[in-house]
């Protein structure tokens, strides 16, 4: 029989907490060592849902309030852990019930839990926070004519709120906001539920599969929204400014066919609704938000952008659902694998309905191969954002530099065997995320063939191989390279 051990007074326990406090090393910015963003990321810890709620005033340059509820578990003994967070001003943390100590380290937040948290334990953490939409410029909130959307990729989404910000942990999201009641709030998955008040009404909506933190999307504004139904049913719904509901209604009515088409290409739509988000701001980008693509209003409004180009724009954000979304890059420089194939099947749209040759727009992208690469690195090893310019790694050779790897691996293998590669592909990785190194592997079984030793050179070399199949290709004469930060819109700067 062992000796009892002596009960500890509040003092004594006071007194061990503040020793141990003071042995702890200091807080620092972690990340879990993305090549391109070392700092995005936090080790120890597997999101499985984020619970986000949102007051907005009405002003969209004041902070609204919020308060973020992360449900984990624990992969690792935590003593401390961290989650990403800029932008926003902490006010209380509380981790499995407890009030925890924080402190703001860089753009991360690191939390002291009262207890450490074991390995395989859950790990619940609700923050009280602002949620600043600052200028935009660098991502997170954006700011429209009459209200707020989100633009998070690649690293913005804890600029809006505290998250595990890293496609690699992906997790399902609920959003609650509340806004004036004139206002109308739409976000990705369906909406179970709408709450009036007497001055604000609360929207609720739930996302029925994980997703990445950057692909999280919240709409706030004066919109009108276009209900219709895609294939099988599934729930179509658009979002744009309500004086543009008639000049919109012509595009949003495209979108059906357009996931018909791709369904025939790569399988069923993985997610339970789509739409677009039309917002009036300017980003010089669209963006694959899941089940709701945003979109800048001048795509459809400026007559310069043809119809044949609007519907490819639109095409190329729709593969994304499939190429980005539901599976998601294991690494950011695996973001070649959603850009890629994004790029494809917007020329293989264009190809299919506006007579635009593919095999010519991979001819002009062989051409300036050599160029891209010397500028921005390899497709599956791009050179990282020059600081400022977060979104830097979206350059022209994630795009047609990228989809030209895409081309040449159907020229070796065949026209079937890449079909059936990208609909396994879509199909096995779905709701996940994957890397390349998976890519090459699939390819290598789906065509009976190791072909690691072939695509080597056109993923990670200086030069471009040789196209198969066109020994007459040859690399140009040094492209001028795009502005720094420039996003890409169909493969053409904007």
């Amino acid at each position: 029989m062992t000796r009892p051990a002596p009960r500890r007074t509040a003092l004594a326990a006071a007194v061990l907490a503040a020793l141990v406090a003071a042995a702890a090393p200091e807080p620092a910015a972690q990340g879990i060592g993305d090549r391109l963003y070392p700092h995005l990321g936090n080790p120890g810890y597997d999101v499985q849902a984020y619970d986000i709620a949102l007051r907005y005033s009405g002003d969209n340059a004041e902070p609204l309030r919020a308060v973020t509820t992360v449900r984990a578990r624990a992969t690792a003994p935590l003593d401390r852990f961290n989650l990403d967070f800029a932008r926003g001003t902490v006010t209380a943390v509380r981790v499995n019930g407890a009030p925890a100590a924080f402190s703001n380290v860089g753009e991360d937040l690191a939390v002291t839990p009262a207890e450490p948290v074991p390995e395989g334990a859950p790990l619940h953490v609700g923050i009280a926070h602002t949620s600043d939409p600052g200028t935009g410029a660098d991502g997170g909130w954006v700011r429209t004519d009459d209200g707020l959307a989100m633009a998070n990729q690649a690293d913005a989404a804890h600029r809006v709120f505290p998250c595990n910000d890293h496609p690699s942990d992906k997790a399902v999201f609920t959003f609650r906001v509340t806004a004036p009641r004139d206002l109308t709030v739409v976000a990705g998955g369906l909406r179970p539920a709408r709450r009036p008040g007497r001055t604000t009404t609360t929207w609720e909506y739930r996302g029925a599969h994980p997703m990445a933190t950057e692909l999280a999307q919240v709409s706030i504004g004066r919109s009108a929204v276009l209900r219709r139904r895609g294939p099988h049913g599934l729930p179509v719904r658009d979002v744009v400014p309500v004086a543009d509901r008639g000049r919109m209604e012509r595009w949003a009515a495209r979108t059906p066919g357009q996931i018909a088409w791709m369904e025939r290409q790569v399988g069923r739509y993985p997610f339970e609704t789509y739409g677009l988000l039309v917002a009036g701001t300017r980003t010089g980008f669209e963006l694959e938000t899941q089940t709701l693509s945003l979109f800048e209003r001048r795509l459809f409004t400026d007559p310069r952008f043809t119809e044949a180009y609007v519907e490819s724009v639109m095409v190329h954000e729709l593969a994304h659902q499939w190429f980005g979304d539901s599976v998601s890059p294991a690494r950011w420089s695996d973001v070649w694998l959603s850009e890629s194939h994004a790029t494809w099947y917007e020329a293989r749209w264009a190809e299919e309905r506006a007579g635009v040759p593919l095999a010519e727009r991979m001819r002009r992208a062989y051409a300036q191969s050599d160029a891209w690469r010397a500028a921005s690195g390899p497709p599956a090893a791009p050179k990282p954002p020059e600081p400022g310019q977060k979104i830097g790694i979206f350059r022209p050779v994630v795009y047609d530099g990228s989809a030209l790897v895409l081309y040449a691996l159907r020229q070796r293998i065949g026209p079937a065997a890449f079909d059936r590669l990208e609909r396994t592909w879509a199909g096995r990785y779905r709701d996940g995320h994957a890397a390349t190194a998976d890519f090459v592997a699939l390819a290598s079984e789906v065509s009976g063939r190791d072909q690691s030793g072939f695509l080597r050179p056109w993923l990670y070399g200086a030069r471009t191989p040789a196209m198969p199949g066109h020994p007459d290709w040859r690399t140009g004469p040094a492209a001028p390279a795009a502005r720094p930060g420039a996003r890409h819109r169909a493969g053409k700067p904007v």
